[in-house]
């Protein structure tokens, strides 16, 4: 173990994954999401399978034993991507990375729902403190009636974006049903296998033949997705998820100077208000499933007898 190693590859994927969702945006006033989300899943196999083999899990350690498994997270993740990639051509960066932030707390839900954890008072305190955050977010863009076309899109990327997030969610629980009987690079390799056959379900919807630039800032968003993947996969391997999780919250921080500088998005003040309610009760969370680890551990070790 090495924290810190871990801490850095962490950030460095945090960095990597906003700038993919930079260059996505760059070009999603032209491209449609299902094209984009074609794009970022192929370009990243090369990356995946280049990794897989320097690991030793290609081909071997990919026999799918949940085949079923990688079915629905493939879908579930599928559904976020191309949520997220619809959201930032309607709204500012940093408000789709904020409403993002919903994933985590939304997970502790449906795996309490789905996967039988329990959500005990502090845990449940700080969903509720979470989700007051992304309505504080959402709230300003729910404007149903306004006539403007702008805030209607608005509007709509807002809910989007919420409904990306809730599936990533969802993918997230799947995942983690999916680690008790598969190899971390089956999980990576069919999900990206996956999202590029679903996403050629959409040719008939209209995609568009890219431009040059578009097309080299669309190859890039895929490298750096199956790159992105391959440091968050390999932080884990140095830390605890709980040391590392919150660095999570750094993308704010760069989608909030990628939006201001390259796109001329400006924050605002109740935006913000929002996601500091979400990163404090993630971070209530993420505390809280550490100290409960450590608890399992201690129960753990004065459950076998004293050998000595």
């Amino acid at each position: 173990m090495n924290p810190v190693r871990g801490i850095a590859l962490k950030i460095l994927s945090v960095i990597v994954f906003v700038t993919m969702f930079g260059f996505i945006k760059a070009t999603a006033q032209q491209i449609p999401p299902g094209e984009a989300v074609f794009f970022r899943s192929l370009f990243a196999i090369p990356v995946l399978i280049l990794w897989l083999i320097r690991s030793g899990d290609f081909p071997g350690n990919l026999k799918a034993k949940d085949p079923m498994g990688h079915v629905w997270r493939g879908l579930m993740g599928t559904l976020a991507m191309a949520s997220g990639f619809m959201a930032i051509g309607l709204l500012p960066l940093p408000e789709v990375v904020a409403i993002g932030y919903a994933a985590p707390l939304l997970v502790t839900m449906l795996a309490a729902m789905f996967l039988g954890e329990k959500i005990r008072l502090v845990r449940f305190s700080a969903l509720l403190l979470g989700l007051f955050g992304v309505m504080l977010i959402l709230l300003p863009r729910l404007t149903f009636f306004d006539a403007e076309v702008a805030n209607r899109l608005q509007t709509i990327g807002a809910l989007v974006a919420l409904m990306g997030a809730i599936f990533s969610a969802l993918a997230q629980v799947f995942a983690r049903k999916l680690v008790a009987t598969e190899t971390t690079g089956s999980i990576v390799f069919y999900f990206s296998l996956m999202s590029t056959t679903l996403a050629l379900l959409t040719l008939p919807f209209g995609w568009k033949v890219p431009t040059g630039n578009e097309a080299l800032l669309l190859v890039a968003a895929g490298l750096l997705g199956g790159v992105g993947q391959i440091l968050l996969t390999e932080s884990y391997r140095h830390a605890e998820v709980a040391v590392i999780a919150p660095f999570e919250y750094c993308s704010i921080i760069l989608a909030l100077l990628i939006g201001y500088f390259i796109f001329d998005e400006f924050p605002t003040g109740i935006m913000m208000a929002g996601v500091a309610l979400i990163i404090v009760a993630g971070i209530i969370i993420i505390e809280r499933e550490r100290r409960l680890g450590i608890n399992r551990t201690g129960k753990a070790r004065g459950a076998v007898p004293n050998q000595g």
